[in-house]
């Protein structure tokens, strides 16, 4: 029977022969389709997925070189082409719509053998923290299934903690990767703005977005990582730093003793379940027996953070979705031909947005308009400059910054659905690392009294990852459900 643990295990078992890409390939077809009450995918590559498996199958039989992810079952969130397949961002507007191209993230998964088995569920444009704002439906969590994944990459944080494929790309706009990753008990990794190229990401705030990874350990997510880095002549933002090595992520000679911040007001906010704060409170007392220096940090700006997340992201939102109009692709109203060509803008938009998105794009429209725009982009700018300020000098004394991922547990399905304010307020640790473009992780270490699962955050300067992916795994050893 196949189990699955990690990429080098899975490599090793094909190479000794004790398991093959199709097996692997067929366990999790049967996993999806016992457990699709989930909602976690909208589409899945049966035949093809088989197919891709039997030829990597051949392959290995004739000798042939092995890619870095050589049979890998990977799932992609549905904001990320994937040539000749549809995609739809959860949402009515795009339907019957297939990609044109793929992601520069699916290509360099294609040219090292994965297999893409399927497209996961997400929020409608990745915009929520539940994704009970899919046209799909909602996705429920494997754990509790009264309980929501997180959003807006909750397909794809679901089809890692049920055990539907072996790692997941999602995207993080503010915390869309890390946050459900914290509900789901898995790993989830933001690398730095401009990291992983967009190309082939819908976009739905481009100063912000990220494609991230999801996991079940942190070997497995450096191991994409390292596929999907890199420069790309097709997104300027992407870099040409560094990539960081896989290899190096287990090396436990790399990691010395560290100096770690945390912001005192973060741990002092009301809004933190009383319980996470007291493990958090003593994961850092243990942090500080094992060698490392743990020093809090004041944060003044944490009042403002969300409030400028919400202003600049609606703002870029109302602007990057002004192309779904109804005429070009996607979903068309079915209006009178005597109609002018607003009302049609306006009938095929209304139809085809949900009330999250609409609301996102009126509030970033109104943000823009005239006499409005000083008064709350400009100063949203300003706070982002603070922001990155903070974070310069942070990292000059710090090698690293830790923070809960989320105020509280997985909350229940339409717990938060009736007050957006609350669920916005949710995102207060996850939007900064956006607003200021370095890299976070949420690593499951924890077990609440309620039953579910909650992780911590930990951000590095950007372009660190590799020492943020190597102290991760160190800490995931050492201290995940400890005491």
């Amino acid at each position: 029977m196949f189990t699955y643990t990690s990429i080098q295990q899975y490599h090793t078992d094909l190479l000794n022969g004790s398991v093959t890409c199709t097996e692997a390939v067929q366990h999790f077809l049967l996993a999806i389709a016992s457990r699709r009450h989930l909602n976690a995918y909208t589409q899945v590559f049966s035949e093809e997925a088989l197919e891709k498996a039997a030829a990597l199958d051949q392959s290995r039989k004739e000798g042939k070189p092995m890619g870095r992810l050589h049979g890998v079952v990977i799932s992609i969130k549905d904001v990320i082409s994937y040539r000749q397949h549809a995609v739809s961002a959860g949402s009515k507007i795009l339907q019957n719509f297939n990609a044109v191209y793929s992601a520069t993230a699916v290509e360099r998964l294609l040219a090292e053998d994965a297999i893409i088995i399927g497209v996961t569920n997400c929020d409608e444009f990745a915009m929520g923290s539940t994704n009970e704002n899919s046209a799909y439906g909602k996705v429920l969590n494997a754990l509790d299934e009264t309980r929501v994944p997180g959003g807006s990459s909750g397909g794809s944080a679901v089809a890692v903690q049920a055990g539907l494929c072996m790692a997941s790309l999602g995207s993080d706009t503010g915390g869309s990767v890390r946050q459900p990753a914290d509900f789901c008990g898995v790993v989830g990794l933001k690398p730095s703005y401009g990291r992983v190229s967009r190309y082939g990401l819908i976009a739905y705030a481009s100063s912000f977005d990220q494609i991230g990874i999801f996991g079940q350990n942190v070997p497995d997510v450096a191991a994409v990582l390292e596929v999907i880095a890199g420069a790309d002549d097709f997104d300027s933002t992407a870099t040409s730093e560094a990539i960081p090595s896989a290899a190096s992520v287990t090396d436990e000679t790399a990691l010395k003793p560290l100096r770690i911040a945390y912001f005192r007001e973060a741990l002092e906010s009301p809004a933190l379940d009383p319980e996470i704060r007291e493990n958090i409170l003593s994961l850092i007392e243990k942090l500080k027996a094992d060698g490392h220096t743990v020093s809090p940090v004041d944060f003044e700006y944490l009042d403002y953070i969300v409030p400028a997340y919400y202003v600049l992201t609606t703002a870029e939102a109302s602007s990057n979705l002004s192309r779904f109009d109804g005429v070009k692709y996607g979903f068309r109203a079915n209006v009178d031909k005597k109609q002018d060509l607003i009302e049609f803008y306006k009938a095929s938009r209304s139809d085809g947005f949900g009330w999250e998105v609409k609301r996102r794009i009126m509030l970033g429209t109104f943000v823009l308009s005239a006499g409005y725009y000083d008064a709350y982009f400009t100063k949203a700018q300003q706070v982002r400059q603070l922001l990155v300020n903070k974070t310069n000098l942070v990292f000059n004394q710090f090698d690293a910054l830790i923070l809960p991922t989320a105020p509280s547990t997985a909350f229940r399905i339409g717990e938060k659905m009736e007050d957006p304010i609350a669920m916005y307020l949710a995102d207060i640790f996850t939007v900064f690392s956006n607003l200021t473009g370095i890299p976070g992780i949420s690593i499951p270490l924890f077990w609440h009294s309620n039953g579910m699962p909650y992780g911590l955050q930990i951000m590095t300067n950007r372009f660190c990852e590799l020492s943020l992916l190597q102290l991760s795994h160190q800490w995931m050893q050492r201290y995940r459900f400890a005491g």
